[in-house]
């Protein structure tokens, strides 16, 4: 019988980006995001590299994922492959970095000065502490209360 705790989905999900993450590093991409939907059934990932990802980049990366998950004995029904969009999440400190100069739209998980969400432009990263311009004014937000963040698409 196995375990459906939400603790141990943290642990499965972990692992399963643990190694999702080194194998696709070897591979020369990045990995973005991983997602488990339905039960651990469906396995959405997302990947990025320089230049961005084209149709033939997630059908290479989809049939190796598809013989890993099989070696590790990975139980799934569904597995997708796609890069990030336009609206990349950023997730690690070297995302935050990578984007630099960029807008980006955030929500925080407690609110600074009664205010949870903010649109503005990435300036600075030091010590888990970012540096966001909106409307001339720069905010000093801990990436520990950061709960979403994305790129605003340049259209």
């Amino acid at each position: 019988m196995g375990f459906t705790s939400p603790f141990f989905i943290c642990i499965e999900t972990m692992m399963l980006e643990n190694l999702l993450e080194s194998t696709l590093a070897g591979m020369g991409y990045e990995l973005v995001d991983v997602e488990q939907l339905s039960h651990g059934k469906l396995i959405r990932v997302y990947v990025d590299k320089e230049g961005g990802i084209s149709i033939d980049d997630c059908v290479t990366i989809s049939n190796h994922l598809s013989r890993l998950l099989a070696v590790e004995d990975i139980d799934y029904d569904r597995l997708e492959v796609s890069s990030p969009g336009l609206d990349r999440p950023l997730k690690k400190e070297n995302d935050f970095l990578r984007f630099i100069g960029e807008t980006v739209k955030l929500k925080l998980r407690v609110p600074l000065q009664g205010q949870r969400n903010f649109i503005g432009v990435l300036r600075e990263v030091n010590d888990g502490i970012l540096k966001l311009e909106v409307e001339g004014k720069l905010f000093d937000l801990d990436m520990h209360n950061i709960g979403k963040a994305r790129l605003v698409p340049k259209l």
